[in-house]
C-alpha cells in the first residue's frame, strides 16, 4: 500500500483539482465523451495533466494485478507434479 500512496496523493490532488463546481477531470471527460467539439490543444494538454495520475494508478493496479496472476500460476503448476 506505501507504494501507492503518492499516486494516490497525486489522484485526490492534482488528478481532481480544481474541486468546484465540478472535479476539472470529469468536465474534460465529459466534453471528450460528448465529441469534443470545439477542444483546443490546450484543452487536451489539460485533459493529459490531469489524467496522468490517474493512468499511473491503473497501470500499477494492473502490474501488480498481473504479477498476482503470475505468482499463482507459478504455486498451481508447482503443486500438480509434486
Amino acid at each position: 500500500m506505501q507504494r501507492y500512496l503518492f499516486v494516490l496523493v497525486a489522484c485526490l490532488s492534482l488528478g481532481l483539482a480544481p474541486f468546484a463546481p465540478e472535479p476539472h477531470i470529469v468536465g474534460k471527460l465529459r466534453w471528450v465523451l460528448g465529441g469534443a467539439h470545439g477542444m483546443a490543444a490546450m484543452d487536451w494538454l489539460d485533459l493529459l495533466f490531469h489524467g496522468a495520475p490517474w493512468l499511473a494508478l491503473l497501470g500499477m493496479a494492473a502490474l501488480d494485478l498481473a504479477r498476482w496472476i503470475g505468482r499463482r500460476r507459478s504455486v498451481e503448476g508447482r503443486g500438480a507434479g509434486t
